[in-house]
Parts: structure tokens; sequence; C-alpha cells
């Protein structure tokens, strides 16, 4: 069964119910509100014939006065009066006298009435069979029940308004669920179609067109949604433009050196035999390049088990001020020959860190080769730690004065394969791996960047209490 009809049919369900339920309440609440007026006006008027003739006609015979006490009551009445002897008997009919056994005692209302108390009776006319409704109370001389007057009428007129309510109420329920059933298939529509749209979206994704792009027609739950598909399609496309940016730099890197390993293979093959300048210059080049593939081959062997969730931290104190000048002593050779300054600066009274030494390493490394990768000569790469005002973590920061970062790619660089510059060497996972392995230190990476001004890379990694997996 379809979602529309699901809603629907359970606004359909819910409604009918309700109705149902304000239909029988209101119909019996009508009956009931008809049914006792009738009686209270009927019940009202013997009561003041009652005191009327208790008033008046006390001293007198009921039986003799009987005809004049029935023209009396009759008279402001369109009901039937009858009058009642103590013993049952009817001695008086505004209808006229009934033919058979004149006894009354056969009814609850008159046997009440003779009790000294008001009574009442529904039921049908034994003539016409239509329902009357009967209300007795008793005649009292000197509160001795002398006989009773008897009130009755027809209740064919009010049944009749009854019904009449009736159908009226139930043409007005049947006119709700109508209504509520067409504003149930609108709002279901409403949602379906939106429904309909993400799913549309969705398969085609499946099918591989990201380029598909959800309308958004309400900003609701299902608008949510749309935006986020809608921006997941966005993320996937960009990922896959990096991905095929990222085969296509990797081509490249991995052919220059392979290139220029070849040329120099054939150069020696054919010069380098008696030219020892040659054969040394043809192999250390071939050394730098086989590093630069070796370089290359381990960045993307790490973002494999990175991403894998399979590279493992292995904790160790960690002096944080010996780490940086080591990788200051071991990078200041190409620094000097770029014409930058590369400066160390940590105090000497840093905690110890519990921390994966050569994965910290390879951070710091990556980062400061990014400094001096995007920073011109007569340059300055500037690395400090310190305490943070907790006393809880460390902070080290990179700062350069290189190229900088346009803003609008600062968000995008620690994404897997991103490179603002698609002409600059290297595969664009050094900073998403330094951030990956900074996390795994359960720390935090930060960038912030002007173009045109440098670049500052802040690093926060815990003291204590690192719980690494």
């Amino acid at each position: 069964m379809s979602i529309q009809k699901r809603l629907v049919g359970s606004y359909v369900a819910v409604i009918c119910v309700t109705v149902l339920i304000l239909e029988i309440f209101l119909i019996v609440y009508v009956r009931y509100y008809y049914l006792h007026n009738v009686e209270r006006s009927l019940m009202n008027q013997a009561e003041l014939s009652a005191s009327f003739y208790e008033q008046y006609f006390a001293e007198a015979d009921l039986e003799e006065q009987s005809e004049r006490l029935l023209k009396g009551f009759a008279h402001n009445s369109d009901a039937q009066v009858q009058i009642i002897s103590s013993s049952g008997r009817l001695l008086q009919d505004s209808i006229g006298i009934h033919q058979g056994d004149p006894s009354m005692t056969k009814y609850v209302d008159v046997r009440a009435a003779l009790q000294g108390h008001a009574g009442t009776w529904r039921g049908k006319d034994p003539a016409t069979q239509e329902p009357i409704l009967a209300v007795s109370f008793p005649l009292r001389s000197h509160d001795v029940i002398v006989g009773e007057v008897r009130f009755v009428t027809s209740l064919t007129d009010t049944i009749n308004t009854v019904k009449h309510i009736a159908v009226v109420l139930i043409s007005v329920g049947l006119l709700v669920i109508a209504i509520v059933t067409v504003l149930g298939l609108l709002l279901s529509w409403t949602i379906t179609r939106s429904i309909k749209d993400l799913k549309l979206a969705a398969d085609r994704m499946t099918e591989g067109d990201f380029s598909t792009r959800v309308h958004k027609r309400y900003e609701d739950e299902l608008g949510s949604l749309a935006d986020t598909l809608n921006m997941m399609a966005s993320r996937i496309t960009k990922s896959e433009q990096l991905k095929n940016d990222f085969i296509s730099s990797v081509s490249h890197e991995l052919r220059t050196p392979l290139t220029s390993i070849k040329g120099w293979i054939i150069t020696l093959k054919t010069s380098g035999h008696d030219n020892k300048a040659l054969l040394h210059e043809g192999l250390d080049i071939m050394e730098s390049e086989g590093d630069r593939l070796n370089h290359m081959l381990e960045e993307l062997l790490d973002f494999s088990k990175l991403d894998n969730g399979r590279i493992v931290i292995h904790p160790a104190p960690v002096q944080v001020v010996q780490l940086l000048h080591h990788i200051g002593k071991q990078l200041a050779p190409r620094a000097a020959r770029q014409g930058i300054a590369l400066e160390i600066q940590a105090a000497d009274n840093l905690p110890v860190l519990q921390a994966d030494e050569n994965r910290l390493k390879q951070v710091f490394i990556n980062l400061i080769d990014n400094s001096l990768k995007f920073s011109e000569s007569s340059g300055r790469i500037l690395v400090q730690a310190s305490t943070a005002p907790d006393q809880q973590h460390i902070i080290i920061t990179v700062e350069d004065t290189g190229i900088g970062i346009a803003e609008e790619d600062l968000q995008y660089v620690l994404q897997k394969f991103y490179k603002a510059d698609q002409h600059a060497t290297g595969s664009g996972l050094g900073l998403s791996i330094a951030n990956q392995i900074i996390g795994l230190h359960q720390g935090e990476l930060r960038i912030t960047s002007e173009a045109g001004k440098g670049t500052t890379v802040h690093i926060h990694l815990p003291v204590k209490n690192l719980t690494i997996s």
C-alpha cells in the first residue's frame, strides 16, 4: 500500500471514528432534550392542575366535580387530559370515555400517582399504536389521595423532529468526512509528491547520475532532506572530480620521475662508461626521483590505511622539543638552499606527550614541506610549541610567509585529493593524512590563511588521558 493511501486511510479512519462518536452523542442528547422538554411541560401542567384542585376543590367530591375539573384542566392544554379516581377507575377523558375496562392501574404512571408520587410512562396508544407520553400526578384533599390527573400527548411530532435533526447531523457528518477525505488527498499529495521527487533523484544517483538535483518544494523535514540529498550529490560530484584530478595528477607525478629515470638510464648506457661526473650526476638524480616515487607511494599507502581504519597508533613518551629541533635540523639544508629562514621556538618546560613519535614526525615534516614548497626565497617559516592555558594541551603552530590559500579554497584543503593548484606537485593527500593522524591522537588541526600573506597551521594535542586504539 502506498504512503498516500496509508495517510488518507489514517485520516479518514480517525475522522470517521470521531464523527461517529459525536453523531451518537449529539443524536442521543437531542432525543433526550426534546423528550425531556415534553415530559417537563406535561409534568408542570399536571402539577399546576393538582395544585388548583387542592386549593379550590378539596372539599368537593372528585367524581361529582370530574367533568368540571376536566374542562378546566383541558382548557389551557393541547394534551389529552384524564381524571382518575383513587381506585384507578377512569372518570373523565378529554377525548371521551373509552368502552371496556375503565381501570387504569395497568399503567406504571397511574400506579405511581396512586401511591403519592408523580409518574411517567412512555409507550404506544392501544388504539392508534402511535408513540405517546403520559404523566400522572396525585390529587390530594387534606393530604389524602382522592384521585389523580393524567396528561397524555403524542410523541409522533417530537420523534419526527428528532429524526429530522438526526438526518441533518448525519448529513453534516458525511460532509465533514468528504471534506476531510479531499483535504487528506491534497495534503498527502503534497507529502508524497516531495517523496516521489526524492525517490526519483535517489534512483538517478544510484545509476551514477549525480548531476540531478531535488526540487525543494516546502520548508519542512522533506525540504531539509532534499537539501541534504542535493548537498550529498554536490559533494560526491566534487569528490569524483577530485578523484579524477588526483588520478590525472598522480599519473603525471609518476610519469615525470619515471621518464627522468628512464632518460638517465639511456644516457648512462650510451655515454656514462667513461664520464664519472655524468655517472654520479645521473645516479643522484635517479636516487632523488626514486625517493620521490617512494614518498608518493607511502602517501598512497597511508591514505589507504587511514581510509580503511587500519593505521595503528603506538603511543609512547615523546619529547616535543627534541622532536621539533630534530626535524628542523633535518630540513634546514633544504630551507637554506631555497633561501628561506626556518626557525624552531619551543619552550624547554613542555610536558611529555603520549603519542606516536613517527606519525607526529610525519605530520610536522609534511606541514613544513608544504611551507617550503609554497614560500618564495627570503621567506620565513616559524615553528612554535607551547603549553595551552588549561595545561592539558600542547599547541604547535607552523607559520609561513608563503603565497597563502584563497578563502574559497580554505574550507576544502583538508579533504582528500584536494589541491588548490592542480598544476602543483604532490598528490593532495598530505594535509588530509596529517589531519587524520592528529585526529587519531584525539587532537585538532586548524588552518588559517590569507592569500598573499601566508598560512598558519594550529595543532592542539592532549597531554594526558590519551586513549588510542
